[in-house]
């Protein structure tokens, strides 16, 4: 199980597409052929639209990889908005740099190199929006921080809620267990939160949106 929505109907939405930012096309095109998991392109035009039309001044990214989402949400933030995005991965921060200096959107984008765990505790500023998409087994502790850098009514977006599909199947492969009954577990956790009016959706590989009350 890989799939969310059936092949054939991601082949037609594609129909619709009306990418025509190359570096935009070139980044998914190397992400696949490097395998580097980037956020799928549906959930990214879903990221784009909510920053459009939400207009938030200050957004938090943690997992930043090549910095595909974070060129997108970039140029859907309004004239003086300003992305901080999280990234350990040295090799993934010199890629990320790269296509930042290619898409024009440098003064837009902070990079924050280190752990989240370990960067977030220490950020004294609030978030109107945020977006979560790092290591899986973290989701809990970073939604916990996430929660205190959120200002109210502010939004988190979540990736990969629905975990390739295995959080909803009966079966699931040995390798994919432990990371599966760990979404699941936070998926629980988000749903059930008393801060966030929480949703869960079928695009790309399962997403959350929570607003925070």
């Amino acid at each position: 199980m890989k799939n969310i929505i059936e092949p054939v109907q991601e082949t037609y939405l594609k129909n619709f597409r009306k990418e025509k930012n190359k570096l935009i096309l070139e980044i998914e095109e190397y992400a696949l052929e490097n395998k580097i998991p980037i956020l799928n392109w549906l959930a990214a035009d879903f990221l784009e639209q909510l920053i459009k039309i939400n207009k938030p001044k200050k957004v938090l990214e943690i997992g930043m990889a090549i910095g595909y989402s974070s060129i997108r949400i970039a140029r859907a933030l309004r004239k003086k908005g300003i992305l901080y995005t999280i990234e350990k991965s040295p090799k993934n921060i010199e890629r990320a740099i790269i296509n930042f200096e290619k898409s024009g959107f440098n003064e837009k984008i902070k990079i924050l190199e280190g752990d989240a765990l370990e960067l977030m505790p220490k950020l004294d500023m609030k978030f109107d929006f945020i977006f979560l998409d790092a290591d899986k087994e973290d989701y809990e502790k970073l939604f916990h921080y996430s929660t205190m850098l959120l200002k109210k009514r502010g939004i988190i977006f979540i990736d990969n809620l629905l975990w390739h599909g295995y959080t909803a199947s009966k079966v699931v492969p040995k390798e994919m267990k432990k990371s599966t009954n760990t979404i699941r577990e936070f998926n629980k956790l988000f749903m059930e939160s008393d801060s966030f009016d929480s949703k869960i959706y079928p695009i790309g590989d399962g997403i959350g949106i929570g607003i925070k009350k």
